[in-house]
């Protein structure tokens, strides 16, 4: 079954919602009404260097992960990759595709000219950061969000 990572399409928010969805932290977060995640696609579709991959084998979408470029002052004016949302199919984890994923990004990363590649990783996902560690990940900072109400 051959793997192939490409660029989002707004055909394929259904399918990334329901990878998002597919987890305890992801049920609590993610919402089934569809019109957000629609127009959030379309919000970063207009932004240059942010870009959602997925991950398709036989025409089903298994994997995806957005990745966003920033241009900084920092590290002597370095760029980096910010990614979020990691996600593979439940049923494919194990298989090699989660870290095929990291690889297409670091690659598209390097080809964009950044530095570095950075992420969080919510605190309760131990497995996932043993993989992330496995692929040469270290965590060498502290992590800090704030929701802002709206």
């Amino acid at each position: 079954m051959t793997l192939r990572f490409r660029e989002a399409r707004r055909a394929d928010v259904a399918a990334i919602v329901a990878l998002l969805s597919a987890d305890e932290l992801g049920r609590g977060r993610e919402s089934p009404a569809l019109a957000p995640y629609l127009a959030a696609f379309d919000a970063m579709a207009a932004e240059p260097g942010n870009t959602i991959i997925v991950g398709e084998r036989e025409g089903e979408i298994v994997a995806t992960l957005q990745l966003t470029l920033i241009s900084g002052l920092s590290r002597g004016g370095a760029r980096r990759a910010q990614i979020e949302a990691v996600r593979v199919a439940a049923h494919l984890r194990g298989e090699g595709i989660g870290a095929l994923l990291m690889a297409e990004a670091e690659a598209r990363a390097r080809a964009a000219g950044c530095a570095l590649i950075q992420f969080t990783s919510d605190a309760s996902r131990e497995r996932a950061h043993g993989f992330y560690a496995r692929l040469g990940y270290r965590a060498t900072h502290l992590g800090f969000k704030r929701t802002l109400d709206s």
